[in-house]
């Protein structure tokens, strides 16, 4: 991937309790490792962790960006492990609901990125509120997190559905977390396609990455800190590192598609249709 198309996609899901940020922290983790740059854009608007898992504290978040004419450069924030975030602002209300306005201020504020980023990770919320699906929506590609619940089945099938038969989205990645038996994991992909297949039709689904549980996990939670960076050698390290080869083989679109104003761009387009 070059300097001028960085790939933009999110993590999401149906259900929340599916380990879907730590995911996408950890991802962020190993696609820096392998020498990418990585900004994490913690789009969960209104109940933000990421700078939980990581122990940090930021001083400033998209509500600075937003309300106090902060920069864009202030507000992305360094971590310990080879890229930046951009923090959203937990618990405050009037985030899950931006302005056009708004939104048009952080496209504007985008433009520096452009040649800084290979990867803009957006850690949706869950679910299939509006503002889940605007971020989804303007991803080049959407990692759907799921684990081997009847549940968390239902609920990632119900937010392909909405996104395939309300916005014509057809492609998804799949990655299947906590798995005990291996044999689980291929039971709910199979289960999920099967679906797909029946009620939706033309729907592409891609087993991208199997997470087994794995008890490091918690312990790094516990240390607010990444478990591929603390326990490097864990099933669940290892497997997730498998995952993140797979997404920089993805293949990156035109400039115009793959660049990251133009995430936000989409983001706006769809906001009249999202409804």
């Amino acid at each position: 991937m070059t300097n001028n198309t960085p790939m933009v996609f999110s993590v999401t899901s149906g259900k929340g309790g599916v380990g879907k940020t730590n995911i996408a922290v950890n991802l962020a983790c190993q696609l820096s490792s392998m020498g990418k740059r990585v900004v994490l854009l913690d789009a969960d608007l209104g109940l933000a962790n990421v700078d939980v898992l990581l122990g940090l504290a930021p001083k400033l978040n998209l509500f600075h960006l937003f309300n106090e004419e902060a920069e864009l450069r202030h507000v992305l924030m360094e971590t310990p492990y080879g890229f930046r975030i951009l923090p959203a602002s937990s618990g405050v209300s009037e985030m899950a609901n931006l302005s056009t306005g708004q939104k048009l201020d952080l496209l504007d504020a985008m433009d520096y990125l452009e040649s800084e980023v290979d990867y803009l990770i957006v850690d949706t919320g869950a679910g299939i509120h509006d503002i889940v699906l605007y971020f989804n929506l303007a991803a080049q590609e959407r990692l759907v997190v799921l684990t081997p619940e009847p549940t968390s089945l239902t609920d990632a099938y119900a937010l392909i559905k909405v996104l395939k038969n309300r916005h014509d989205v057809d492609r998804f990645r799949i990655l299947v977390n906590q798995v005990k038996e291996p044999a689980m994991a291929k039971e709910m992909f199979k289960k999920l396609h099967m679906a797909c297949d029946h009620f939706l039709g033309g729907v592409s689904l891609d087993l991208t990455g199997v997470v087994p549980y794995d008890p490091q996990v918690r312990r790094a939670v516990i240390n607010q800190k990444p478990f591929s960076v603390m326990f490097p050698s864990c099933p669940a390290s290892q497997s997730l590192a498998q995952a993140a080869q797979k997404i920089s083989a993805w293949k990156g679109t035109t400039k115009l598609d793959g660049n990251i104003k133009f995430f936000w761009k989409r983001l706006l387009f769809q906001e009249q249709s999202v409804a």
